[in-house]
């Protein structure tokens, strides 16, 4: 088996694993109990919170834990349309968000907000002057992903903060993609509100973060007791928070070499299919791209087709996002991209991440080329 689909989920590290284990055993506690079990627990919340915030170069109060990205998404959006709505009903995205903004903005359109969607280029990119023409005296948040998880298309984030914080709007990016793949200071870019996964860098699944800078406030879409900074009502997710703690900790510290090896597992892999006389064509940004992430039309194939050989022959591939895996419609974003039908409906999305090995890659190459070849006559 050899796992091409590191963009939906990744194993996780033996590492995180051990930090885990503690937390799922005897240190069992409640984080808001006041004995020792409970302040032994707290600890190691607290602990992962600072690790989440080393990473980021954040202040630990900034960062708040939440059950994932999408999770995060949604507090980021609902939480500053509620609480600036005297201020303006309107809100920005683009059309190749990840379903977590899209379906948010939508669930916002249905309570009276007004959502304007960018369009993107061919590469998939959000053009600042389109984000500055859309922008409205009651425009009152911006959410523009950090970079792409269906073609890997990264943003120009710091423009549109930029233009955001000269204007006084908060703006939200979508960085579940990006965390193990950039190096991400925070301190340095115009970000306001930042979304972040944990099982997308080798860690557990179930939990996530929501960076809020100082100043930013939010309304609570949960209400209960007081954690989170009142944020976020319910008992924490004490195991998964430390494993989180420990995959950021250790991704900030492999992120250039990860990189350099996802770099190399692109150029094999597309070594790999030239020289098996594969026709393809690369969608996105072949200059601003994640790393990790390679999105692919084979023309004169049909995706689901070539996904099933593919799983028959030990390759884990995908179409596009896991969260509208089943579903029957074509990828949005290339469909926003405005590819064409036959790239459109013969997109296969690789992604490449921790534990793959050069060799698997280039085995997984030979066998795809082999594939494609096959489904083509």
């Amino acid at each position: 088996m050899i796992y091409l689909d590191h963009a939906a989920t990744t194993p996780l590290h033996p590492q995180v694993m051990e930090a885990m284990k503690p937390f799922l055993t005897h240190r069992f506690g409640n984080p808001s109990s006041l004995h020792a079990w409970g302040r032994e627990a707290r600890a190691g919340v607290e602990r992962a919170r600072e690790q989440v915030a080393s990473s980021l170069h954040v202040k630990p109060e900034e960062v708040l834990f939440t059950s994932g990205g999408t999770e995060s998404d949604n507090l980021a959006i609902k939480g500053i349309a509620l609480a600036r709505q005297e201020k303006g009903r309107h809100i920005i995205t683009s059309s190749i968000e990840h379903h977590a903004v899209l379906h948010a903005c939508e669930a916002l359109e249905r309570w009276g907000y007004e959502v304007t969607y960018l369009p993107v280029d061919e590469r998939g990119r959000v053009s600042p002057e389109d984000l500055l023409r859309a922008i409205r005296k009651d425009t009152i948040l911006v959410s523009i992903h950090f970079g792409n998880n269906e073609v890997g298309t990264i943003q120009r984030v710091e423009s549109f903060g930029a233009i955001c914080r000269e204007r006084g709007i908060p703006f939200h990016t979508d960085a579940v993609q990006v965390l193990d793949h950039a190096p991400i200071d925070l301190t340095r870019l115009p970000i306001d509100l930042a979304s972040f996964s944990a099982h997308k860098i080798n860690g557990p699944k179930g939990v996530g973060a929501l960076y809020v800078a100082h100043g930013i406030s939010l309304f609570p879409l949960l209400h209960g007791g007081v954690q989170e900074s009142k944020m976020r009502a319910g008992t924490e997710n004490v195991p998964g928070i430390v494993g989180f703690g420990e995959a950021i900790s250790i991704s900030t510290a492999e992120t250039l070499q990860r990189r350099e090896r996802n770099l190399l597992y692109r150029r094999k892999l597309l070594t790999a299919l030239r020289e098996s006389g594969v026709s393809y064509i690369v969608n996105g940004d072949e200059e601003n791209f994640l790393s990790h992430i390679l999105n692919l039309s084979f023309p004169g194939v049909n995706r689901d087709s070539l996904l099933i050989q593919l799983d028959l022959n030990g390759i884990a591939a995908s179409a596009g996002s896991a969260c509208t895996a089943g579903s029957l419609e074509p990828s949005h974003v290339l469909n926003a991209m405005g590819v064409g039908e036959e790239r459109l409906n013969s997109a296969i999305r690789f992604s490449f991440g921790w534990g793959l090995r050069p060799e698997e890659v280039e085995e997984a190459g030979l066998k795809i080329g082999e594939i494609v070849k096959r489904l083509q006559r």
